[in-house]
């Protein structure tokens, strides 16, 4: 993870410690470079009235400033989730893969979600007019949220516990819940497909705002961090399942 280090005119502010150091300079860097840099940080911007976009040429300091709100709180909210670790999970208790599948990947997903759920309504208001492959952004991108959303909270609450449990030498039920997780992967993995092809690979156009932008590059962020994100279930969490509980596996009802 990061280790964040406010500097200002008057020296370090405060520090967000975790593993990696990185530096903000909040006079000289600007608040959209930050918008960007950052999965959380359009949301909390957003939820704080922090303009990035018509004024992404101020300061940090001078952005935090206008909206009334410390820098230091805004870069402690801003945290990226997803930078730990990911080597190694064949050889680790399934029970440490999924904590680490939702609190890294499941919370950024979570995230990213919410930011670009908040970018595509932006996007369509001031360009769907002129764009109109927007209006189907925005249809799918609230598509993606739905099936990922249900996805995750499966999971979490029915195949994850049953999986745990299985590892601590519960019976497993039956082979539908972890076919069933498998299956589900695949419908956002074409809506991402679309997304690029309706964007023509996230092209941007002439007058793209910076809330078009970060859109677009969001969306990038999120079908990478998907593609980790499943492999890490398809490849090395299921399997393992399936080996450790055949010949019967986990079963899940999944009409939450």
């Amino acid at each position: 993870m990061t280790k964040i280090m406010v500097v200002g005119s008057s020296g370090p502010q405060d520090e967000h410690e975790n593993e990696t150091a990185m530096t903000i300079d909040v006079n000289a860097k600007t608040i959209g470079e930050l918008a960007l840099e950052f999965p959380r940080a359009i949301a909390v911007m957003e939820r704080w009235q922090i303009d990035y976009c018509c004024h992404h040429n101020r300061s940090v300091a001078e952005a935090c400033l206008a909206a009334g709100v410390p820098v230091a709180e805004l870069v402690r909210e801003i945290g990226d989730p997803r930078s730990q670790s990911t080597g190694g999970w064949d050889q680790k208790p399934l029970a440490d893969l999924q904590r680490y599948i939702v609190d890294t990947h499941h919370a950024y997903t979570r995230q990213s979600l919410e930011t670009i759920s908040l970018l595509a309504d932006k996007v369509l208001v001031r360009h769907g007019g002129v764009h109109t492959e927007l209006v189907e952004v925005h249809r799918l991108v609230f598509e993606l949220a739905t099936e990922l959303l249900m996805h995750m909270r499966r999971e979490e609450e029915i195949v994850f516990p049953q999986i745990e449990a299985m590892e601590k030498g519960a019976e497993p039920a039956s082979t539908s819940g972890v076919q069933s997780m498998i299956v589900e992967h695949e419908r956002p993995g074409e809506i991402l497909v679309t997304l690029r092809q309706i964007t023509a690979g996230y092209a941007l156009p002439g007058d793209a705002c910076l809330s078009y932008r970060a859109l677009y590059e969001r969306l990038r962020d999120l079908e990478t961090d998907l593609r980790e994100h499943f492999q890490l279930e398809n490849e090395v969490l299921f399997p393992s399942v399936i080996r450790l509980g055949q010949p019967r596996l986990l079963g899940v009802r999944t009409g939450i």
